[in-house]
């Protein structure tokens, strides 16, 4: 073969290799894919966030920019409901994502689809969207941002249904269950097991629980020892009962759902009582 001809050849081939390495997602070597998902919601949020540069409050909240606190005042963070009575909210799915992993983050939408008034609806130019990508860690923040508004669901920790439905919460309007305001009833924090520098991550919020119980259960309650100083020292107990669970590792509970259709004022499927 010509000298030149096979030198053309072998730049091409490198060329071809080169592209194609460039298109391999590479696992860094600090993340452990595929491994059992044991942990509690708000542990794996947690380990997945380890090292994020970003301000979180909470663990996963991110504040806005365009609002003063974290409070919605008169409905505006709300997401606006159409005139058939579904409230549609509009996303983007970033391509970074497989195509097996978008379909997770549809599949977790398609529980909100089947069982409350919210319906999450490609993106076609809308004024308000959610933006959903594989930034370091998952996160939100709470509520209607207005405009362009980030949800991270990093493809290393955050793909698990009870965590894309927990930072869809949050976009919703949704805090966490162990800030509400009349936590104190339900559960004690144990303030000598939790740092200083974490102590704001249990600050109660001024919230509107919606006439709903305080939910154990729900997919928004941080488990037992998070943000603790000491590993296996719970920084969150349940009263009286200590013994009760909490801390969920798969699905939005039944009162999750019933608070979303309260808030939304859906009304063909917030009949049922707790």
């Amino acid at each position: 073969m010509n000298l030149n001809l096979f030198s053309a050849v072998l730049a091409v081939l490198l060329g071809l290799s080169a592209q194609n390495d460039s298109l391999v997602r590479h696992t860094p070597e600090r993340v452990k894919t595929n491994q059992p998902s044991r942990l509690d919601i708000s542990a794996r949020i947690l380990e997945a966030n380890k090292g994020i540069n970003h301000i979180l409050v909470e663990g996963d909240v991110a504040l806005s920019k365009k609002r003063n606190a974290m409070k919605c005042w008169s409905g505006y963070c709300k997401w606006k409901k159409s005139y058939n009575g579904l409230v549609e909210v509009p996303y983007t799915i970033s391509d970074y994502f497989y195509d097996s992993e978008k379909a997770s983050i549809e599949k977790a939408m398609d529980t909100f689809h089947q069982k409350t008034c919210i319906r999450f609806v490609p993106y076609y130019g809308q004024s308000d969207y959610l933006k959903i990508e594989s930034e370091m860690g998952c996160w939100s923040t709470v509520g209607r941002d207005g405009g362009e508004q980030l949800v991270s669901l990093s493809v290393y920790g955050c793909l698990d249904h009870g965590i894309i439905q927990h930072e869809l919460l949050h976009a919703l309007g949704f805090h966490h269950e162990h800030t509400r305001s009349d936590r104190d009833q339900y559960v004690r924090i144990n303030w000598e097991n939790v740092p200083s520098v974490h102590e704001f991550n249990f600050h109660k919020r001024d919230t509107n629980n919606l006439n709903t119980p305080y939910d154990y259960s729900s997919v928004m309650h941080y488990g037992r020892t998070a943000f603790s100083s000491t590993f296996g020292a719970d920084t969150i107990t349940p009263i009286p009962d200590s013994s009760v669970p909490i801390g969920q590792r798969d699905d939005m509970s039944d009162i999750d759902i019933l608070r979303i259709n309260r808030l939304y004022e859906c009304s063909k499927y917030s009949k049922v009582k707790y």
